[in-house]
């Protein structure tokens, strides 16, 4: 193997800026490798072994790279935890990672500690980054410890959990290979090479999701590992990223059509005021991205704006500009390593530009939902896993999303897409955030609501109703019309641009549930 992987590029030039902090300050590769090293002698004193497991519940920065940097060299699974979830919440991912240390920033030190006590964590496995009730300082886990390569390096592995929009999350697994861990980090940078994406300097990754997140981890940690420098934010804002893709060059990038959209309200003399010529890769993922909103930041970015669809248990298809172009709206084509299966209901495969239940398959990439063969299983069709998305595959083999199986509206018999509604709002220049869905109807089984956030200084009310479904008139069939839109200050939406769809659709249902 070659020269990539973190800790053989710290060695080879210590002084490299590796990351920058959301505050702003650098630092440099070596004094990460030593510090990762020393958490790694601190933790493996404490009894850890290959195979085991560690919690961090961190905000986006080194601290938590440092925690993956040593858990990727000494065979440990390492879970980052969201630090949106509830004491109980953590407690349950502590508790089933079967983590045998949890690392807490002072920022979420209540519903950490709840859920360390939730877990039944023992005091002496409880490290806090700043002032954390009940846990001992990091320092004291990394005081007085070698500097120096632990011996008998082996390659670990994030384990993350699926977010749980059904029941409980669970953690995606992979069978550690037992290899050199800069060798596994080289390995994993094939991710990036279906981008184009080349290694070292002045490579430069802007980090602008919360890194407990799969795909904000992957590309983050594979960018580090190619030897690009991580630039982090703590809160996403649209002036702000434009700031630091000038401030540091950034040359790639992972958001969401989201911040696409936001990106985009800027008003014109905002855009205008920062160059983003830097920018190669910006690649997006995890929504489905209106054709015009896709159009509006090629015109703007250029052909860096990339494309893929995939999930946290593997993938996954990948569209360039030039394709996107060519098939606008498609998610690309299967990745040289992966294969697509689309079927009916009853498992069998569907006609090439017919609508079904998409499968997928890695090769070479095995998984399992920690300690629930059931779920593994009832996902599975033949060596295919599925996620529950609904698309098809046009003639030349382009991957088209539909919708989520789970978010269809069955109005009249007829199956409506919600994604292909959300597009068509989205679009509307007096519109920040939409989500459609369906709700009881005694005569059609389903009627389509549609919720939307007024952009900024927007009044809502009956006339932007009606504004918006003229703006409908001959790009959708009236049928797909909401039947009636409500008005919300705050899309319910996960950082990483994930709808929380249930949380705007249950209460119409749970009603009628009462009332039967």
């Amino acid at each position: 193997m070659g020269s990539l992987g973190f800790w053989r590029l710290a060695q080879q030039d210590p002084d490299w800026i590796a990351a920058v902090d959301p505050d702003g300050t650098e630092h440099a590769a070596g004094e990460l490798l030593a510090r990762a090293n020393q958490v790694v002698h601190g933790l493996r004193a404490l009894g850890l072994e290959p195979g085991d497991g560690i919690c961090g519940l961190v905000p986006n920065g080194v601290d938590g790279l440092v925690l993956y940097l040593a858990a990727l060299q000494a065979g440990w699974y390492y879970t980052p935890i969201n630090w949106h979830l509830t004491g109980p919440e953590i407690g349950y991912i502590v508790a089933d990672s079967e983590a045998k240390a949890f690392f807490v920033h002072e920022r979420f030190a209540v519903e950490g500690a709840r859920g360390a006590d939730e877990a039944g964590l023992a005091a002496e496995r409880r490290f806090g980054f700043g002032e954390v009730t009940g846990f001992r300082p990091f320092a004291e886990l990394v005081e007085g410890r070698s500097a120096e390569a632990p011996q008998d390096r082996t390659n670990g592995a994030t384990m993350h959990y699926t977010s749980g929009t059904t029941g409980r999350p669970k953690g995606v697994r992979r069978r550690l290979a037992g290899i050199d861990p800069d060798d596994a980090a080289e390995l994993m940078t094939f991710l990036l090479s279906f981008f184009g994406i080349t290694a070292g300097r002045p490579n430069v990754h802007l980090v602008t999701s919360p890194s407990y997140h799969t795909a904000v981890t992957q590309f983050g940690g594979t960018a580090l590992h190619m030897g690009h420098t991580l630039v982090y934010m703590d809160q996403w804002g649209a002036e702000e990223t434009l700031r630091l893709i000038e401030r540091h060059r950034v040359t790639n990038t992972h958001m969401v059509p989201t911040h696409f959209k936001r990106l985009l309200s800027l008003p014109e003399e905002v855009r205008r005021r920062y160059d983003v010529s830097s920018m190669a890769w910006a690649i997006h993922a995890a929504a489905p991205c209106p054709v015009p909103i896709k159009q509006a930041m090629l015109d703007w970015w250029g052909d860096c704006v990339w494309e893929y669809y995939a999930a946290t248990e593997g993938g996954g298809t990948i569209a360039s500009p030039q394709d996107w172009r060519a098939h606008p709206g498609t998610v690309g084509k299967a990745w040289p390593i992966s294969e697509l299966l689309i079927v009916d209901g009853d498992g069998n495969e569907v006609p090439t530009g017919t609508p079904g239940t998409i499968y997928m398959k890695m090769v070479g990439v095995e998984f399992e939902y920690k300690g629930d063969p059931a779920k593994t299983l009832a996902n599975r069709l033949k060596d295919h896993f599925t996620v529950g998305d609904i698309g098809y595959v046009s003639e030349d083999g382009f991957l088209f999303l539909s919708d989520r199986k789970a978010d269809m509206i069955i109005s009249g018999g007829t199956n409506i897409y919600p994604a292909e509604i959300e597009n068509e709002i989205m679009v509307h220049p007096k519109v920040a955030d939409v989500a459609v869905f369906g709700i009881p109807d005694e005569e059609w089984g389903e009627q389509i609501k549609a919720v939307v956030e007024p952009a900024e200084g927007v009044a809502p009310g009956p006339e932007l109703t009606a504004e918006i479904l003229v703006s409908l008139e001959g790009r959708l069939a009236r049928m797909k019309w909401p039947k009636s839109i409500d008005f919300i200050e705050t899309m319910p939406r996960e950082p990483n641009g994930k709808l929380l769809k249930r949380k705007l659709r249950d209460p119409f249902w749970s009603e009628r549930d009462s009332a039967i």
